[in-house]
């Protein structure tokens, strides 16, 4: 036994148990909007102060500030001499920390996905370590409050990025052109319909469509295009995998997307087919998933790799093994993904980075 080899691996546990620890923490934070807060009031204050701008429980800040400290979030700032002692303690957020932990970070935004792996731990402990040996899936009804998350998850990726990155890239600027004009566009696995709601007021002449098969979700949808007074834009609860048995979809689309949708699926494939089945004949669709090699060999030096795989397995994976389905998993990789494309009878198949997105890739395909 290498001593040295076992101090060093102890260590990296004992990392792994604060980082874990710490990220529970930044969702409480992340949840609660203290982050935000902090970022509003660009200064230092006492634990009172920010509790009360938060409107929290003080005794709970005051802990939860403790972990931030100690974790290297945030800054505590004590008093230095006894001339100092009536000051209180005062706590600090630092533009470049709150950059990429706030709301308003738009497209940097990483402190929405702190809540990805508390949200998952409870039917981790629960569910996924029963069906580790009964190798049975989970649907995704049984994840009541993962949809709400994706949906923050779309407003931080979409929000700044949608618009004004993603689309201008898609055919060399030539869509937006065509948007401009009138198409009709389709999202499969749409969720509460962030990225339709943002192209339906950006493309009044085009009319889109939100495809999903959860039903409270569809509802959000609808209810905010209600909201929003959109009248372009409809919503169809459906199963992907049924959508070449439905006739009056048939061609019936210019442009499609998928974002981060079909890896989830339990029939990919028939998937991968129904989207085809529903473009027009000069159509388009736009995949959007994880770039990831499909062999954990490939994937080593992944920078999210352990995190990726985590979701997936917790997730990903057994959501996608329910109704006797595949269980594709969010770490499919490139292989696989350019492989089933090709299945489903799409011929040109561009796969191409993503700059304001670096995790995902986009397969660009044309019927």
């Amino acid at each position: 036994m290498d001593q040295d080899n076992q101090a060093e691996f102890s260590q990296r546990l004992t990392d792994i148990l604060n980082h874990g620890a710490l990220n529970l923490a930044l969702a409480v934070g992340y949840q609660l909007k203290i982050f935000d807060v902090m970022a509003d009031l660009d200064r230092p204050v006492s634990c009172r102060d920010l509790a009360r701008a938060a409107g929290l429980h003080p005794r709970y800040v005051q802990e939860w500030l403790g972990i931030m400290c100690t974790g290297q979030i945030i800054e505590i700032h004590t008093p230095e001499s006894s001339e100092d002692k009536q000051k209180e303690t005062v706590y600090y957020l630092p533009p470049d920390h709150a950059a990429v932990l706030i709301r308003k970070a738009g497209t940097r935004n990483m402190g929405v996905y702190t809540q990805e792996i508390p949200l998952l731990t409870q039917i981790a402990m629960t569910r996924v370590l029963d069906d580790f040996s009964k190798g049975e899936g989970i649907p995704f009804s049984a994840y009541p409050r993962f949809q709400a998350f994706m949906s923050q998850l779309s407003h931080a990726k979409h929000r700044q990025g949608l618009i004004r990155h993603f689309l201008p890239r898609v055919d060399s600027g030539r869509l937006m052109t065509r948007l401009e004009k009138g198409i009709r566009v389709c999202d499969l696995g749409c969720g509460q319909g962030i990225a339709l709601h943002l192209m339906a007021q950006h493309f009044p002449a085009s009319t889109f469509t939100g495809i999903d098969n959860d039903g409270p979700a569809i509802d959000e949808a609808r209810q905010t295009a209600v909201d929003l007074g959109l009248k372009n834009l409809t919503f169809q609860v459906k199963d992907a995998a049924t959508l070449e048995n439905d006739t009056k979809l048939s061609r019936q689309f210019d442009y499609i997307t998928a974002f981060d949708a079909i890896h989830d699926q339990s029939h990919p494939l028939s998937a991968l087919k129904g989207v085809r089945y529903m473009l027009a004949e000069d159509g388009m669709f736009s995949m959007i998933d994880i770039d990831a090699a499909s062999h954990p060999a490939g994937n080593l030096d992944h920078p999210m790799g352990p995190f990726l795989y985590t979701v997936s397995l917790m997730h990903c994976m057994p959501v996608g093994l329910s109704d006797q389905g595949r269980g594709l998993g969010m770490m499919w990789g490139r292989k696989k993904a350019e492989s089933l494309l090709e299945r489903a009878g799409f011929t040109r198949i561009q796969v191409l980075e993503m700059e304001q997105d670096p995790f995902n890739v986009h397969y660009l395909c044309q019927r």
